[in-house]
Order: structure tokens, then C-alpha cells, then sequence
């Protein structure tokens, strides 16, 4: 099981109209004349075509099934729920969920020692590479794509895949983490510390934190965590006047699925630290008074 990434595949070129000939380069649409030079772009009348139209409905399709992929992985890693090996051998061959699978940091759902996932097998073993840099197989019919906040040592394992040049396609090691702070007030429901954030209009913190992948209901970025089970939200205010006023953020809130806050005493560590995460993003894009640029 090797540590390093594959090399990049050669496209499968088709025959298009007048000597053309296309084919797509992830999802985008390249092509080559008679001679084989590839083009800068694909003429118009090439564009047009039959076999275009078709490649071009297939590169919808790898986009459409790439983003369904992505949040399946991302809601296994935020909720660090236990996924049947099963799953992971059914779904492997595909190169869209190995790409953005590889390299995760995973755990045996029961407990042990991880490592870096590098295969899975028809029987569904999962292939690792430890912290010993040994190739292995994990006994574990589930295994826990971890999030970092749960990962010991994780500055440990930072460095141990640096070493390895061991990169990921979906970020989990180079995600920030924040631990909840001690000691905190029994009955405290909400982090201020984010509450002095001015943003000259409404809409840049609706636009920072949508660009940010948060959404946005009811003047609150909503990072959404499934954690132990259980549906939280963090919510941080932002405002909810007209797009065009000035707006200041307020505090930082979890609540459950039921909308009912939460003690700060009871947030788990993973929806901290998304919420912490989230917070921390959009308050960077305030507007930056005189005295705090001093």
C-alpha cells in the first residue's frame, strides 16, 4: 500500500465532427485538433456537437455525484460516526469517493490504534498506514473517520504525515480545532467573545459566512454537527436588518433539535469546535476599526 498519490490518469479522447477529437479533463471539456495538439479551448462549432453535448451531461453527472460524495464523507467526519467496513468496500472502487476518502485518519469504531487509509479490500479489511509507517490491516468491522478534535496527539500526527507526504483531498488534519476553555459557568448558554464584530453591511456577513459554506436562517450562521447521535447547531448572530445597514454580530449559541439552547457545560467537543471554528471565520471578515489596526 503506497503512501503516495497516483499519477494523473491520460484522458480518454473521443472523435468529434471535422478531425476533432474531445474529451474530458476532470469536468471540464478540452479538445485537440487532427494533428493532436490540445487546443486552449473548444471551438464553437466543436462545442455544438453531438459528442460534446454528451461529454458535457457527463461532467454534470461527475460534479453532481462529487458533491453528494463530499457530504457524505464530511457528515461521517464531522459526526465521527462509525462507518461499516462494508460501506467502504462497496463504495472504494468508485474514484470519486477513494479520492476523497484516501489518507483520512481513521480509528477502529471499538477502539486501537489507526492509521491513514490507504485500501480496502472485497472482504471488506481496511488497509492502513500506522504511526509506525508499517502497511496494515485493521481488525474492525467499523471504523471511525476521526475528527481532529479527537485525535491524540494530533500535532504528532500533523508531522508524522508531513514526513510521509501524505496529503488529502477532503481536509481533516489541517482543520482547526478548538478545546473548550476551563473552567465555564454551570448555567452559561453562549460564547460573547465574537459579539464586537461590525460589518458595514448586513450582506458582507451573510456573504463571508455563505462563502464559507455555513448557512444562514434567521440572522445566524448555522454550522450543523451530528455528535454522539444527536442533531446540534452552533448559531452565530449576524444580523437580520436590511442587507444594506451596518450590522454587529452578537453571540455565539448551540442548540438542539428540538431549538432549545444548550449548556456550554454539555457541548460536546467536536460541536465546539465547529462552532468555535465557524465563529472565528466570519468575525475575520469584520470591518477593522482604527484602534484595532493600531
Amino acid at each position: 500500500m503506497s503512501t503516495t498519490s497516483p499519477p494523473t490518469a491520460e484522458l480518454n479522447w473521443a472523435e468529434g465532427p471535422d478531425g476533432y477529437s474531445l474529451a474530458l479533463d476532470g469536468t471540464t471539456l478540452v479538445c485537440r485538433n487532427a494533428k493532436g495538439r490540445r487546443l486552449k479551448s473548444v471551438p464553437k462549432k466543436v462545442r455544438g456537437s453531438a459528442e460534446a453535448e454528451r461529454l458535457t451531461s457527463l461532467a454534470q453527472f461527475l460534479e453532481r455525484h462529487e458533491r453528494e460524495c463530499r457530504h457524505s464523507v464530511e457528515s461521517w467526519l464531522l459526526g465521527s460516526l462509525p462507518v461499516p467496513a462494508a460501506t467502504l468496500a462497496q463504495v472504494w472502487p468508485d474514484p470519486t469517493w477513494q479520492d476523497l476518502l484516501a489518507n483520512l485518519f481513521v480509528l477502529p469504531a471499538q477502539g486501537g490504534e489507526g492509521g491513514f487509509l490507504r485500501g480496502v479490500d472485497d472482504n471488506g479489511r481496511i488497509g492502513v498506514v500506522d504511526l509506525d509507517a508499517e502497511s496494515t490491516w485493521l481488525e474492525a468491522d467499523r471504523v471511525v473517520l476521526a475528527h481532529p478534535v479527537l485525535i491524540e496527539d494530533l500535532d504528532d500526527v500533523r508531522e508524522f504525515a508531513l514526513e510521509l507526504d501524505i496529503t488529502q483531498r477532503l481536509p481533516q488534519l489541517t482543520r482547526e480545532v478548538h478545546h473548550k476553555p476551563s473552567p465555564i459557568a454551570p448555567d452559561a448558554t453562549a460564547v460573547t467573545d465574537y459579539g464586537d464584530a461590525v460589518f458595514a453591511e448586513q450582506r458582507h456577513a451573510v456573504g463571508r459566512a455563505q462563502r464559507l459554506g455555513f448557512a444562514v436562517r434567521g440572522g445566524y450562521a448555522v454550522c450543523r454537527v451530528l455528535e454522539g447521535g444527536r442533531s446540534v447547531q452552533a448559531r452565530y448572530w449576524i444580523g437580520a436588518d436590511s442587507p444594506d445597514y451596518q450590522t454587529e454580530a452578537g453571540s455565539l449559541i448551540w442548540v438542539d433539535a428540538d431549538e432549545r439552547p444548550i449548556r456550554l457545560t454539555d457541548v460536546g467537543p467536536i460541536a465546539w469546535s465547529e462552532g468555535i471554528r465557524m465563529a472565528e471565520l466570519v468575525y475575520a471578515g469584520r470591518t477593522i476599526n482604527e484602534q484595532e489596526s493600531q
